[in-house]
């Protein structure tokens, strides 16, 4: 989570929302993402979207169900569709979305043999996301 919060920082310092990603396979790092919306224009680049990608070339598939993806904020539904689609194995997020997030679902939008384990270093992942929007609603 902490290579997460790192990604998270890379976008906050690209004037991008705080958000980042990191999925690990096999015990190592095999993609990184951060949010990157504004700069490429694009709605869908979510840092899960941008870390799924790479992550899926780097195993050589499109199936994640032995990878765990780390991200600092809850998923939005959109990313949570994303990630079920690839199967991700295991999903564990930081900081929870109670307006946007994937949760507020019912059934759930992730896959059904997706483990989900929320609240790692949540206080860090949230302080960071406050710090973001205080400064840019001066």
């Amino acid at each position: 989570m902490r290579e997460a919060l790192r990604e998270a920082a890379a976008a906050r310092d690209d004037d991008e929302i705080p958000v980042g990603a990191v999925v690990v396979w096999k015990g190592r790092v095999i993609a990184k993402g951060h949010n990157m919306v504004e700069r490429l224009h694009d709605p869908t680049a979510h840092a899960e979207m941008i870390a799924l990608t790479a992550a899926t070339e780097a195993v050589g598939g499109k199936y994640l169900n032995e990878c765990t993806l780390y991200v600092t904020l809850e998923p939005c539904p959109m990313c949570a569709a994303a990630l079920n689609w690839a199967q991700v194995g295991r999903i564990v997020y930081g900081a929870p979305d109670p307006r946007r997030g994937c949760t507020l679902y019912s059934p759930s939008l992730l896959h059904p043999r997706t483990e989900v384990v929320s609240g790692i270093l949540a206080d860090d992942c949230s302080a960071l996301m406050r710090d973001y929007f205080k400064t840019i609603r001066k």
